[in-house]
């Protein structure tokens, strides 16, 4: 049986069908991160930024039913994020 803690470290594969765009600006990010690092970072790497960063500013999709009504509601939410950071430190 698996504890608690075995269990978090579990990964699951999300498929996702981007255009060219979407796929140039993520190579775009990875190279720039490259050239100012020295590590590229990956496509799941980005995505787990932007998912951790959804997280911490509280995104909640309530009455959210398009993408542009995602991306309203993140501006939304995000806007005031560094100021609630500034309170927790």
């Amino acid at each position: 049986m698996k504890t608690i803690n075995e269990t978090k470290d579990i990964k699951h594969r999300v498929i996702t069908m981007l255009d060219r765009n979407e796929l140039e600006f993520l190579d775009k990010l990875g190279k720039d991160a490259l050239f100012s690092t020295g590590h590229k970072l990956s496509y799941s790497e980005i995505l787990r930024g932007l998912i951790d960063f959804s997280i911490e500013i509280g995104l909640c999709a309530n009455m959210v039913d398009s993408r542009e009504g995602l991306k309203k509601k993140i501006l939304q939410q995000a806007v005031p994020w560094p100021e609630k950071v500034k309170k927790e430190a």
